[in-house]
């Protein structure tokens, strides 16, 4: 019999070495595991246990020395396991219920309980694996080409599920390897700001992440390991950009141009296509008069330079929202002077986890210990999951002058970040006009730190700038106020073109009709992922899809293109040429869409220059649903909503 992946691998070591691993690890997801080692739930109804969900606190509040009470009894049974074989015992669902509700700290019901079952995966089965690859006819298969754009996070996955399903399948991918945004930002700093064992497929975790919040090398090598495992390499192309995308209607075929990295064009032709281009991918640079005057080296943050070297050298740093926090600290005792040209102040989450090594005990938990690494899961995603939308919900009747707070709850919450914020910058009094935002906390991308972004802006060879820039000199930077500010390098972290979903490619889809021209400026898709006109083509990452609050974009990935799969499941089976949403079924979610999301925290009056909004303001890039309702969406095509035939 085959070993449940997440059974945890026999090991050998005594006592002493079982006792010092131990002083490492999360202690609720120990005592969960030892639910699985022992087959005895008394280690979750005891009086000692979690007192909270939070996901940066991987000890869920509990005291230390109920922590230590824990890990003492911990150590004889863990011997005896090994002694007898490791072999785990297998829960009822009964009883994994009351360690869902242990660990999260109230009942998990429903919707939620069956994301959560579906991702942690107990029974050691991808629970997205395509198995109906054999229903489908061997030559049906053969002329049902997929084009995927993108081998970032999505386009893996998708070639994942294609390969499993047998379908013949091609990846246009324009960079010169896999990972997508990982690939990409290569900055100093670069590292991912969802937890490490939340970030990745559900079906392939990484008990070898060395940082709780792991950096962009790791990130890409994750990537790279997956393509090799599941031998996607040869349907790779690399250096290849998709232009253009039109409908052949006679067909029932996407007729697809792509370009190689010499430019020269060719047609490819594809059944289905699956688009995983992402949205942020496409760097918006900022429009100052003189940027093409500079002197000096200047390049966007996703296309920093290999060869760069930064010592001694003045360093100006124009933006400073994710990216930008990032590079600050990593670059500040290198360079000579650091001067950062904010445009607005930004919130930032306390996470004393987020430069941290994952320590050795840890990770040999990870690895030996029955289901330990599921539990950790757990703890970093259930908090944010479970939470839903609610919290950034905009209450009509709440007043607050300082415009940070949407809610009675959010206040609280905005008055703990704020006070923060302000004991880490400690004497700097001067700072803090500068870092305390005017908007509701949590309305743009939030920052997660350990206090190392707002230390960096106290040292006295950093400058903080919030006056906006009036021009580029050839060396320097000039502000509206007629400082000017010498440097001899610039990094514009400016973001990216959230709203321009698939922007660089022409999209025609039935009868002719521009995908372009019909989103406009108010981009809309079905679940995100099926749009009226463009039958056969998938979005993953799609309009309305982005999570500002929740979980990783993992989640996402999964859940759209398990329903890509399923849509083409249902066109094969049914005999059918394509598969095309109907307006109708749009329309109804478009209309629950903008009532959702004009009522939460992002779309909030008082937030501008905010790159989840369109230019009037309004928001077609961000979920406004709890992850558990989407999951129970798209579990499957309803065929009353799409014409298949």
């Amino acid at each position: 019999m085959t070993r449940n992946p997440y059974a945890g691998e026999p090991f050998s070591e005594d006592a002493e070495a079982i006792t010092a691993a131990l002083a490492d690890v999360s202690v609720p997801a120990l005592m969960c595991s030892l639910v699985h080692l022992t087959g005895d739930p008394s280690w979750i109804r005891g009086e000692i246990g979690p007192r909270m969900a939070n996901a940066p606190d991987i000890q869920s509040g509990m005291p230390a020395e109920e922590q230590a009470e824990i890990r003492r009894r911990a150590v004889p049974a863990i011997l005896a396991y090994r002694d007898a074989g490791c072999v785990p015992h297998e829960p009822t669902p009964e009883l994994l219920g009351e360690m869902f509700a242990f660990m999260g700290r109230r009942p998990v019901e429903g919707s939620l309980a069956g994301l959560f079952l579906d991702d942690l995966q107990f029974d050691g089965r991808d629970h997205g694996e395509i198995t109906w690859g054999d229903e489908i006819p061997a030559e049906v298969k053969a002329t049902s080409d997929v084009l995927v754009i993108g081998g970032g996070m999505a386009g893996i996955l998708a070639g994942i599920r294609l390969r499993q399903a047998g379908l013949p399948f091609t990846i246009i991918e324009k960079n010169a390897g896999p990972g997508g945004t990982w690939w990409e930002n290569r900055y100093p700093g670069a590292r991912v700001d969802i937890a490490s064992h939340q970030y990745c497929y559900s079906f392939e975790p990484s008990h070898l992440w060395s940082e709780y919040y792991c950096q962009q090398p790791e990130l890409a090598a994750y990537f790279r390991a997956v393509v090799d495992k599941y031998e996607l390499w040869p349907h790779f192309r690399f250096d290849t950009s998709v232009d253009q995308l039109t409908w052949d209607e006679a067909d029932a075929r996407w007729e697809v141009r792509i370009s190689g990295e010499d430019g020269a064009a060719e047609t490819l032709r594809a059944r289905f296509v699956i688009s995983a281009v992402g949205s942020l991918n496409i760097p918006r640079l900022p429009d100052i008069p003189g940027m093409d005057t500079f002197a000096g080296r200047s390049f966007h943050s996703t296309r920093w330079p290999a060869d760069l070297d930064l010592t001694g050298t003045r360093f100006a740093l124009v933006g400073a929202g994710a990216s930008g926090f990032q590079i600050g600290p990593a670059i500040a005792d290198t360079v000579d002077q650091l001067t950062i040209f904010q445009r607005t102040a930004q919130w930032v989450i306390p996470n004393m986890l987020y430069h941290r090594t994952v320590p050795a005990g840890d990770r040999w938990a990870l690895r030996h210990l029955p289901f330990y690494g599921r539990w950790f899961r757990f703890i970093v995603s259930f908090s944010g999951i479970s939470a839903g939308v609610e919290p950034y919900r905009i209450d009509p009747d709440h007043s607050d002058v300082t415009s940070r707070s949407i809610n009675a709850g959010h206040a609280q919450r905005a008055e703990l970040l704020l006070g923060w914020m302000t004991s880490v910058i400690g004497d700097r009094t001067d700072l803090l006009p500068k870092i305390t935002p005017d908007y509701p906390a949590l309305g743009k991308r939030v920052l997660q730190d350990d206090g190392s972004w707002l230390s960096t802006l106290r040292r006295a060879d950093v400058e903080l700038v919030r006056t906006g820039i009036r021009r580029i000199r050839p060396d320097g930077i000039e502000t509206v106020d007629g400082t000017f500010h010498p440097v001899d390098i610039i990094c514009y972290a400016t973001g990216f073109r959230h709203n321009d979903f698939l922007a660089t490619m022409t999209v025609t889809g039935r009868d002719g009709v521009s995908l372009r021209e019909q989103w406009g400026d108010e981009p809309m898709a079905h679940l995100g992922i099926t749009a009226p006109n463009f039958p056969n083509l998938f979005c993953l990452y799609g309009p309305g899809t982005n999570l500002a609050a929740g979980a990783s974009l993992f989640y996402h990935a999964e859940f759209q293109t398990h329903f890509a799969m399923d849509a083409i499941r249902q066109t094969l089976t049914a005999g059918a040429s394509a598969c095309e949403v109907r307006p109708e079924a749009l329309k109804e979610y478009s209309e629950r869409y903008q009532n959702e999301i004009s009522q939460l925290v992002w779309s909030h009056s008082s937030i501008t220059h905010s790159h989840y909004k369109n230019p009037a303001g309004k928001v077609f890039t961000l979920s406004p649903w709890a992850l558990d309702a989407y999951w129970a969406w798209t579990r499957q095509l309803d065929p009353d909503e799409y014409r298949i035939a």
